[in-house]
């Protein structure tokens, strides 16, 4: 079996990897590639805008057992992590946007939806959803702020070939699994990792600036009163 197949169209490639899981057994780092989704969803339902046969939109599986439920944003950090690396050989100025976007300066580069399926207190499978604005010239849907790798360096580039670079990142930071350093590049990796900046949570806009990110992933912020607070994802929101 091939560890990598196209399709030109689907629904979600990660709903295509539930699928075909439910069929036959694939192997760790088994990826689906596809042109065109009709049903591609971001984090929470959000959904993601993407011109056909433009931009990357792939789905890898994983057998992360070894990852305790406890600390399965692990994953998250890794992942955005190898895509993060991968593109700072395209441009500067890439950060991971807390949780798991990928920015560039103010604008949003590429999206990550991981979805698990869990036994005991062991994660046993996780299907790794990435959607990356590679060819696209202009994006025409409501999201506030999209970008492309093209908008960014004036270049179109070979869809495969940076999958196929990623992925292998993705994969390589998975199988060495360095806990510490993984946790510690995340940290650097942060957007707005630095200063004061404006949050909004419950409706109520505040200042403040990230002391960190816990094992379980949630942010912890200090206001400019001295005020530590920690959130989960959904729970606070940046102002861009």
């Amino acid at each position: 079996m091939k560890d990598i197949t196209f399709i030109k169209q689907t629904n979600s490639t990660n709903a295509l990897l539930w699928e075909m899981m439910r069929e036959k057994s694939l192997p760790e780092g088994f990826t689906v590639r596809t042109d065109f989704q009709t049903a591609g969803k971001g984090q929470i339902g959000n959904s993601w805008e993407s011109e056909a046969g433009m931009n990357l939109l792939f789905s890898v599986v994983l057998y992360p057992q070894r990852i305790p439920i406890d600390n399965q944003f692990l994953l998250s950090q890794l992942v955005s992590l190898g895509i993060k690396e991968t593109l700072d050989e395209y441009a500067d100025n890439i950060a991971v946007k807390w949780p798991n976007d990928i920015y560039w300066n103010d604008k949003k580069l590429c999206g990550i939806l991981i979805e698990n399926s869990l036994q005991g207190d062991k994660i046993k499978t996780s299907i790794v959803g990435i959607g990356l604005n590679v060819n696209q010239k202009k994006f025409i849907s409501d999201a506030p702020n999209p970008v492309s790798l093209l908008q960014i360096t004036g270049k179109r580039q070979n869809r495969k070939a940076l999958q196929e670079k990623i992925r292998q990142k993705i994969l390589k930071l998975y199988t060495e699994m360095e806990v510490e350093k993984i946790h510690s590049d995340y940290a650097k990796a942060l957007y707005r990792k630095s200063g004061i900046h404006v949050f909004t949570a419950d409706d109520l806009s505040f200042r403040a600036k990230i002391i960190s990110v816990y094992p379980d992933g949630r942010l912890e912020l200090e206001t400019e009163s001295g005020e530590r607070k920690g959130f989960y994802f959904k729970e606070v929101q940046f102002v861009v």
